[in-house]
């Protein structure tokens, strides 16, 4: 007869136990600390699956893959800059037209009745007026000069870093993607690899999908910009709402928002007309542009695409809404293929 097994005692079972949390807790903690970097990889990646399609294109067009990867992200990086480039000047004179027009507009605000009671009791004008034309708003809101310098060095940090990753994953992605499915046993290698590429594939049209979508927003808003009367910086700013609605569920509202306002400030029935075209614009993208482009990439339901989104950014932020969808997406996937057929099998 086989001798029975050996059972720990109490003190014992809670030794272990207490060294599994504690193994766990460290474990953890070293995961948040290099979180950022991961978060980095994660993006790099990303970006990577999302290029590779065009990367593919041209390689199949005769071109080493090398000299693909460069033409490929050497458009993207310029297009960046002619975007930051042409972004700049707009800023800072709309800025200086804002901060020009504040004390008109608050001489304006004191025929309000209302505003003349609250002005009276609290001086709220005049403070207003002396905030405004000192100029501390500006610096207090970005954190000082100091501040500004750190939040552009580290996103200039990033932003190379990310690059690097970019490039190494596209040169690398059949590489990467073989070094992987070889960890998957040799008798369900087959499946996971046909599993992996259709993730990837997704990840693919879902960028495509989004580039789709933000151009038809930059394109609306350049024709709109050049009619209503701000055709000086329609390019401008029509870069800005396509780059801003690439951003799931708040992007395209932040770009409507940003030019409304210049509208505004250039002219108040200017301003008026940004408004009502862009609260038209919002539900033909949101209801008919955005989920049949969507649902042709990525397949993935409405409903799915906002919650996914809202769990997203609330996670991660931006990141997270943009890394949400083709996680849902690819969620969804591994569901259908594994899930489901064995749950169909019982």
């Amino acid at each position: 007869m086989s001798a029975p097994p050996r059972r720990h005692g109490p003190v014992a079972l809670g030794f272990l136990y207490a060294a599994g949390a504690l193994a766990a807790y460290w474990l953890g903690t070293l995961l948040l600390s290099v979180g950022s970097v991961i978060t980095l990889v994660v993006v790099s990646f990303f970006l990577a699956a999302g290029l590779n399609p065009s990367v593919n294109f041209i390689v199949d067009r005769g071109v080493k893959r090398p000299w693909a990867v460069l033409i490929v992200t050497g458009v993207v990086l310029l297009a960046l800059v002619l975007f930051f480039v042409a972004l700049v000047p707009v800023i800072s004179d709309q800025v200086a037209t804002l901060v020009q027009n504040a004390p008109t507009w608050l001489d304006q605000l004191q025929s309000n009745q209302r505003i003349q009671e609250l002005d009276e009791r609290y001086d709220v004008i005049s403070k207003a007026r002396d905030f405004i034309e000192s100029g501390d708003w500006a610096s207090g809101l970005f954190g000082g000069v100091v501040g500004i310098g750190v939040a552009v060095l580290g996103f200039l940090a990033n932003a190379f870093i990310v690059t690097v990753l970019t490039l190494y994953f596209l040169a690398s992605i059949n590489r990467t993607k073989d070094a992987i499915y070889a960890l998957a046993p040799a008798s369900r290698r087959e499946r996971v690899a046909d599993l992996g590429e259709r993730i990837i594939a997704s990840i693919g049209g879902y960028v495509s999908g989004a580039f789709v979508v933000a151009m038809c927003a930059g394109i609306s808003s350049l024709i709109f910009l050049l009619v209503a009367g701000l055709a000086e910086y329609a390019v401008a700013l029509a870069a800005v709402v396509a780059l801003l609605d690439v951003i799931p569920m708040i992007g395209a509202t932040i770009g409507a928002v940003i030019v409304t306002a210049i509208g505004f400030a250039t002219d108040v029935r200017t301003g008026i007309a940004c408004l009502i075209f862009y609260v038209i614009y919002q539900q033909v993208e949101n209801y008919l542009i955005y989920p049949r482009v969507m649902q042709r990439s990525v397949n993935v339901p409405g409903q799915v695409t906002v919650i996914a989104a809202l769990i997203g950014a609330g996670l991660l932020g931006v990141i997270g809404a943009l890394l949400a969808i083709p996680t849902a997406a690819a969620i969804l996937l591994l569901m259908r293929e594994l899930f489901l057929p064995r749950q169909q099998a019982r």
